[in-house]
C-alpha cells in the first residue's frame, strides 16, 4: 500500500488532533496568567465587590502562583497621590475541589475603620555588567 504525501500529512494531522485535550486548544497566550473578572465593575466607595480568578489556564501554560496579590490602582491623572491599595494575598487551596479557582468578596471603604495595606516602592536603576 502506498500513501502519498498529503494523505500523511493528513493523518499526522488527525492524529495530533486527537492527541490534544480539548482545554489546551480553548486557552489563547492571553489567558497564561489565569483569567481575572470583578463585579461589579463600577464601584463607589463603601460598595461590596467579588473577585474572581480562574488559573486553569496559566497552569496549561506552566504558570504555577504560589500566591496572588490582588490591589486596586488609582487611575492615572486623578490627584496622584494615592498610592495602589492591597485588597488581599491569597494562595490557592490544593485541597478544594477546584484548586484553581479563587474567589472572594471584600469591601474598601477608607472611612469605616478596616484596615487595609498602602504599596509603596523606590524605583532606582541599576546596571548589569
Amino acid at each position: 500500500m502506498q500513501l502519498s504525501f498529503s494523505t500523511v500529512i493528513a493523518t499526522l494531522a488527525a492524529v495530533f488532533a486527537v492527541a490534544t485535550p480539548a482545554t489546551a486548544q480553548a486557552c489563547s497566550e492571553a489567558t497564561q496568567f489565569g483569567v481575572l473578572t470583578v463585579s461589579p465593575t463600577t464601584l463607589s466607595p463603601g460598595d461590596t465587590f467579588t473577585v474572581t480568578a480562574n488559573f486553569t489556564c496559566s497552569v496549561q501554560f506552566g504558570v504555577n502562583p504560589q500566591y496572588t496579590d490582588y490591589y486596586i490602582e488609582v487611575p492615572v491623572n486623578n490627584n496622584g497621590h494615592e498610592p495602589p491599595i492591597l485588597l488581599a494575598r491569597r494562595t490557592l487551596d490544593a485541597s478544594s475541589a477546584t484548586p484553581l479557582f479563587d474567589q472572594f468578596t471584600t469591601q474598601v471603604n477608607g472611612s469605616n475603620g478596616s484596615p487595609y495595606s498602602v504599596v509603596g516602592g523606590v524605583e532606582f536603576p541599576i546596571n548589569i555588567i
